[in-house]
């Protein structure tokens, strides 16, 4: 994975522009995240937002190890073992040798942790969905370039990748 520089360069105080985007932006995701929290609370009340998305990331990028895994959701190795350890007791991850190196762990998503990402996305899916029909349609062609944008500058893959289809966080 490529070493991401997430502040590199800093927003020019005086561009009044730039933090008008920063807010904007800043609103659009507390209004996302309670869409997800809420279609995760629908799905597994004790899952948290966290552990949802370490299961994502496994189910768009595949197994992994822990070193990799913890970089990927920008948290220390111990951290991310914790939320393997209580995710792999809840049934939604495995932890196997790698056939290459007995001492690495790979982490995979079981048939479980899977159904909870597909079950989540499909009721987020639906809520942004309701969201989306209620702006202006005008609106809309810009919304999409504006988030396209954002998203490969945050280095997101697109949901509808092959293999992350219908899975996103």
């Amino acid at each position: 994975m490529p070493e991401r520089a997430p502040y590199a360069k800093p927003l020019d105080p005086e561009d009044e522009a730039a933090e008008e985007v920063v807010t904007a932006v800043l609103t659009a995701s507390r209004l996302l995240v309670a869409v997800s929290a809420r279609s995760l609370a629908s799905v597994e009340e004790t899952l948290t937002l966290p552990q949802f998305r370490m299961l994502v990331v496994l189910s768009t990028r595949g197994p992994m190890n822990i070193s990799r895994l913890g970089a990927h959701l920008d948290v220390i190795p111990s951290t991310a073992l914790r939320m393997v350890e209580r995710l792999a007791s809840a049934g939604m991850l495995t932890k196997e040798p790698n056939a290459l190196s007995r001492r690495e762990i790979r982490i995979s998503l079981t048939a479980d942790g899977r159904q909870v990402v597909q079950e989540a996305t499909e009721r987020r899916r639906s809520e942004i969905a309701r969201i989306v029909g209620a702006m202006p349609r005008p609106q809309r062609a810009a919304l999409v370039q504006a988030l396209h944008a954002f998203n490969e500058a945050g280095e997101e893959p697109p949901a509808d990748e092959p293999g992350t289809a219908d899975v996103d966080w």
